[in-house]
């Protein structure tokens, strides 16, 4: 693909996940970003982290954040806009170091496309969560530890930015590990020990967060690992309808193998491959994907989200493996329509949720705070949320009630003459949410009307006093 065009499909997509930052209400996992980091100190941030599921380098970088600039939705998601360019730069740069001279351009095309416009970055590039964050530091990491394989780098660079990877997630450590088990399987001492060293200060924190890490309630959403698991993976990376779409681009694959290459195919050799799928970072990333899966059958660790860690190894490998070959007319049309019709698709998945007027991850909180503004006597089974993004928000200084909160208001004489119910979620679950506060004022005296017809995943009900 010219150069031109990259640069000018890349840019649609950025701008427009720019323009979009704002355009959905935050969802759940932003709503506790903004609780954790927009603390008013820091010695409180650290504190409410030691129950936390993730390490604290992303809170601590948005607290900061949030002091520079303001502690509001935009500034939250255009910390993560940021951090999605850095990871596509270092990935493609990473690429570009890696290729031929003669095939830099193909390298810099593939990687860019990949990194800027494929839903897994797209979809976290606006999302207040620190998956942006954790592939440019991936992306950094792999890149000081190519260079010192090459001879051009320092080991205590890539032992820093290891700190700072797993730091920001523990798949970050996970992913290290497993590249100094590696690097040691192979007699790099210098690297294995600078990863090991790196990973010190997560182990520091961790226990320094073991009794809430060693519980029960730590990963508890996660399941057993499934097919669904593989299916929602790659849904995340290739878009809808993942498997038929990755058969379809295997069968392009082979037809381009076959068919689509010059006489003297390109290919890189045994020795480079292999020197490829080692300093992409490809093998320690495989053998973390199996030792995560693993250990998931016994601690459920496994989770599609967290998969992001592979982007930078994979992308760069594909666009190395890619720029290597030579492409005959056929070769160069079918690409060509291939990587048309993946733009296509990933342009409407990468941006269905987070258009205006959409519902990201079945969360719906800012309607709901937007149509209670100014309420009084507002009851929900997930107050802390609600009270968030009511502050996200800027519309209301009440806060939001529990269920015993509920019970306790309808105690004391004399009673509200209006009292407001919500939830947000997936239709059934908020409903079973809610069943036992709207059983509750019901049981009161109250009648309860839906307010919330036309919302997508909300559930608003306004109860006044009076006759069931």
């Amino acid at each position: 693909m010219p150069r031109l065009i990259t640069l000018l499909v890349c840019s649609l997509f950025a701008i427009k996940a720019l323009v979009l930052i704002d355009a959905t209400g935050l969802w759940s996992d932003e709503l506790y970003s903004v609780g954790k980091s927009f603390q008013p100190s820091l010695t409180g941030l650290l504190e409410m982290l030691r129950n936390d599921t993730h390490p604290p380098l992303y809170y601590i970088v948005l607290w900061v954040w949030g002091q520079v600039l303001a502690q509001t939705p935009l500034t939250l998601r255009l910390l993560s806009w940021l951090a999605y360019l850095a990871g596509a730069a270092l990935v493609v740069r990473q690429s570009a170091a890696m290729t031929s001279l003669g095939a830099t351009r193909t390298a810099v095309s593939v990687a860019a496309l990949l990194m800027i416009c494929s839903p897994y970055p797209i979809r976290f590039s606006v999302e207040g969560k620190s998956y942006a964050l954790l592939v440019a530091l991936v992306a950094l990491s792999w890149w000081c530890r190519r260079r010192w394989l090459e001879g051009r780098g320092a080991a205590w660079t890539y032992g820093l930015s290891v700190a700072l990877a797993s730091l920001t997630h523990f798949y970050g450590a996970f992913l290290f590990a497993a590249a100094a088990g590696w690097d040691g399987w192979q007699r790099r001492w210098p690297l294995a020990r600078a990863a090991l060293i790196g990973l010190l200060p997560t182990t520091l924190w961790i226990v320094y967060a073991s009794t809430y890490l060693f519980s029960s309630r730590s990963g508890s959403w996660i399941g057993v690992p499934d097919f669904a698991l593989l299916e929602d993976t790659l849904a995340r990376g290739l878009g809808w309808w993942p498997l038929p779409r990755l058969l379809v681009m295997l069968a392009v694959v082979l037809l381009l193998r076959r068919r689509g290459l010059k006489t003297d195919g390109g290919e890189l050799d045994r020795s480079a491959r292999w020197r490829l799928l080692d300093r992409s970072g490809l093998i320690p990333s495989g053998l973390m994907v199996l030792a995560v899966v693993l250990v998931s059958f016994l601690k459920p660790l496994a989770f599609s989200r967290y998969f992001v860690v592979l982007v930078p190894a994979v992308v760069t490998w594909l666009a190395v493996e890619t720029a290597a070959l030579s492409f005959n007319r056929l070769g160069r049309r079918l690409l060509a329509v291939m990587v048309s019709l993946l733009l296509l698709g990933w342009w409407f998945h990468s941006f269905r949720e987070i258009r205006a007027g959409g519902v990201r991850e079945q969360s719906n909180f800012r309607a709901v705070s937007r149509l209670t503004a100014g309420m009084t006597e507002r009851f929900s089974p997930r107050p802390r949320l609600f009270n968030l993004s009511d502050r996200m928000e800027g519309v209301s200084q009440v806060p939001w009630g529990d269920e015993d909160e509920l019970d306790d208001r309808l105690n004391v004489f004399p009673a509200p003459t209006v009292i407001w119910l919500a939830a947000s979620g997936p239709e059934p679950v908020m409903r079973r949410r809610l069943l036992p506060l709207e059983r509750r004022v019901r049981q009161a005296g109250y009648r309860c009307e839906v307010r919330s017809a036309e919302l997508a995943n909300a559930r608003v009900l306004l109860c006044s006093a009076g006759e069931t």
